[in-house]
């Protein structure tokens, strides 16, 4: 039996307020204001992941969303569609390990803001989106994420280890997005091991997955955020689903695998490696 995905994807929280925080087009939603992060992972210190953006999102007069991203370049950021399809407007948080304690911040509307235009929700594909920001000076604390070379070929990257980053959940049981930014080590797997969990229409060539052993695991709230390879310090993915069943399961996570959409990327943007 094939694994639930919750969609958008038990990753995004729409907020009332700071304090009130809810799921976004999650199978069960959640409620509170617990410090939450990263499943099991472990907390970053100041200027560890200098690309790592925060994104608050305006679904309208009075709801917000938190997703994750990457700087790529001193005017983009990185993140995922389902965390910017609908929305009217976005805060940027740059440099920050307390989540809204920010270097830098712009607000954004959502003219600056590109989706993917095969982003398709029911079976998540093309899950990328990127954010034009005003440009911003390189620092300790902020600087832009290695992409990989364009080629004409890739590594699958199974077997390897990479780093994901993100203000979300702890745990299944409590709720809410963290204040101090977590991280946790990771191993990719191949596609046809995660397609066990979840079907091979929704896992895809353009789908990288890892395990989660130990309950260590993305969760709600890291959406769009980086997953980066630990030999090299480039990124080769980013947050996209898991499974409704829990972060903690032990099922695979999976993010969108970036070798996929590196033309895309230049073309929209001028960044190439």
């Amino acid at each position: 039996m094939k694994i639930l995905i919750a969609l958008a994807l038990a990753l995004a929280f729409a907020t009332a307020s700071a304090e009130e925080l809810y799921s976004r087009n999650v199978v069960m939603p959640v409620i509170g204001n617990n410090e939450d992060r990263i499943t099991n992972g472990n907390t970053a210190t100041v200027g560890q992941f200098p690309y790592q953006v925060g994104l608050s999102l305006q679904l309208n007069a009075f709801m917000s969303s938190w997703c994750g991203g990457s700087l790529i370049g001193k005017e983009w950021v990185l993140t995922a569609a389902h965390c910017t399809d609908g929305i009217s407007g976005v805060t940027v948080y740059l440099g920050a390990t307390v989540r809204t304690s920010a270097e830098k911040t712009y607000k954004v509307n959502k003219k600056n803001i590109i989706i993917h235009p095969e982003w398709t929700p029911s079976n998540l594909r093309n899950d990328i989106s990127l954010i034009k920001i005003p440009a911003v000076a390189f620092s300790a604390k902020i600087q832009a994420v290695k992409l990989p070379a364009i080629s004409n070929s890739y590594s699958t990257y199974a077997g390897d280890y990479a780093i994901a980053s993100g203000w979300g959940r702890i745990s299944d049981a409590t709720s809410g997005v963290t204040k101090k930014l977590q991280w946790a080590r990771m191993q990719v797997i191949n596609n046809n091991e995660c397609a066990t969990s979840y079907g091979s229409s929704i896992v895809v060539p353009s789908t990288l997955c890892v395990s989660t052993p130990g309950g260590v695991s993305t969760c709600n709230g890291d959406s769009g955020g980086p997953l980066v390879l630990e030999s090299t310090k480039v990124q080769i993915g980013l947050t996209s689903f898991g499974s409704s069943a829990g972060c903690e399961k032990g099922f695979p996570v999976a993010f969108t695998r970036l070798t996929s959409y590196l033309d895309w990327i230049k073309a929209n943007t001028g960044i190439a490696n």
